[in-house]
């Protein structure tokens, strides 16, 4: 019985092997038939559309001024009274505090009020030359006018009026060398009158520089700007000293940075923020970028600190003058930003897309279907599933578009990119046994 069964199991077994082999053979005979078949492309497409094609460069920079005045000061000593909190509205030189200064805030305060009165005789001196001038330039203008009559005289035969007689040889030399002199003399009055009105300016801006100066060493604290007060460190009792880790500005109690001054630390002891006050942002612009932008231009720009926000410019200007680091030349632009609520700070970083050209009514194309040979460029489009290729004038382009002067239509059916498939995909497995590893079945017995 058990021959039987084993004869039977192996009879079943050499049909499985035969039914898989006719299979096998019948799979081989199609795939390489199959293979012998053309494959097919497939296009990918874009239609020509009529519209605006902006240009824009890219470049990086940071926030370098912003819409907030510092409050500080050069007094040193003790914080005696506090007018106002963080939140207030200010007005500018509005009271904000009350030092009472030690020896050496004391000594500062002097010499910058005394600084300050100098600057302010110096500026009434020079109004006081400006009238002098005027007097002096007058009297030039008649003596000028009364030398060119003199002259006048001599040429036409004319008699002295002084002498009621004709000129004499020695008179007459007098006057030919009286007039060039009563000339240079008038010349160089009205020159000296003329910059009375700068010297005026002058004055006044070195006395209005040493009453800041003054106001930053002073005992009391002034609002430097209108705005609302905020980042306040003040409080009574609190010590104000020249040792001071907070950061500080060097500033002059003198009229300048020379005379009768000595250098003091201004201290940062809170901010003034301004609702109407603009941002500027300067951004690195390549060699290749710089001559595509000017003032005037609009900008886009997105702060790291604010990602999900899109902030709007225009440039202000562009330093053409230029800077090299390992190498490399870069050149900066000045952005004003447009009005936002942001708090936005110094030295935030962003990223700008600057537009330099802006053409609306325009029939543009993807830039990818544009192909170039031989100085010539050509565009397929695909017309009642047929291919064509058509010479086209080019215009401007950007990133991703570009102008087509001529050669396509507006709703043409343009090919971006191809590929091509097959029919039929089946798999063929060539150099390996049908049955896997080269191995072959085992059979049992």
């Amino acid at each position: 019985m058990n021959i039987i069964a084993n004869l039977k199991q192996l009879s079943l077994f050499k049909k499985i092997i035969v039914a898989t082999l006719l299979i096998g053979v019948g799979w081989f005979a199609y795939s390489r038939v199959s293979s012998g078949k053309t494959d097919k492309p497939s296009y990918q497409t874009a239609v020509v559309e009529r519209g605006m094609l902006i240009s824009s460069i890219s470049a990086s920079g940071t926030i370098t001024s912003g819409d907030t005045t510092y409050i500080t000061t050069g007094a040193t000593g003790t914080v005696s009274k506090v007018y106002i909190q963080n939140g207030d509205v200010v007005k500018k030189d509005q009271k904000i505090a009350v030092i009472n200064l030690d020896d050496d805030g004391k000594l500062n305060q002097t010499i910058a009020w005394n600084n300050y009165q100098t600057a302010q005789v110096t500026a009434k001196n020079s109004l006081t030359s400006k009238q002098t001038s005027e007097i002096t330039m007058l009297q030039k203008q008649q003596a000028l006018a009364d030398a060119e009559a003199a002259q006048r005289d001599s040429i036409s035969g004319g008699w002295n009026p002084d002498t009621k007689r004709p000129y004499t040889q020695n008179e007459l030399d007098i006057v030919a060398k009286e007039y060039p002199q009563a000339k240079e003399a008038y010349d160089a009055a009205v020159k000296s009158f003329q910059i009375s009105d700068s010297n005026i300016a002058v004055s006044q801006a070195k006395s209005l520089a040493a009453y800041r100066n003054y106001q930053k060493v002073s005992s009391t604290v002034y609002a430097p700007a209108d705005g609302v007060v905020n980042n306040l460190v003040l409080a009574p009792g609190v010590v104000i000293s020249s040792n001071s880790s907070s950061a500080s500005i060097t500033v002059s109690t003198g009229t300048d940075s020379t005379t009768n001054s000595s250098s003091v630390s201004s201290q940062k002891i809170g901010a003034i923020k301004n609702p109407e006050g603009k941002y500027q942002a300067t951004v690195s612009l390549t060699e290749v970028d710089v001559t595509k932008v000017q003032s005037g231009q609009k900008a886009s720009l997105i702060m790291d600190a604010f990602p999900d926000t899109t902030l709007t410019g225009t440039v202000l200007a562009v330093n053409t003058s230029g800077s090299v680091s390992s190498g490399v030349t870069s050149y900066s632009a000045s952005i004003l930003l447009d009005p936002t609520t942001l708090d936005i700070y110094t030295n935030m970083a962003l990223s700008a897309q600057i537009i330099t050209a802006s053409i609306d009514d325009v029939i543009m194309i993807p830039t990818v279907a544009i192909k170039t040979s031989s100085g010539q460029k050509t565009v397929q489009i695909l017309k009642d599933k047929k291919v064509e290729t058509v010479s086209v004038e080019t215009g401007i382009s950007n990133d991703t578009q570009t102008i087509i002067k001529s050669g396509i239509s507006e709703g043409d059916e343009v090919i971006t990119s191809t590929s091509t498939t097959s029919k039929t995909s089946p798999t063929t497995n060539s150099g390996s046994s049908l049955f896997g590893g080269g191995g072959g079945m085992r059979i049992p017995l």
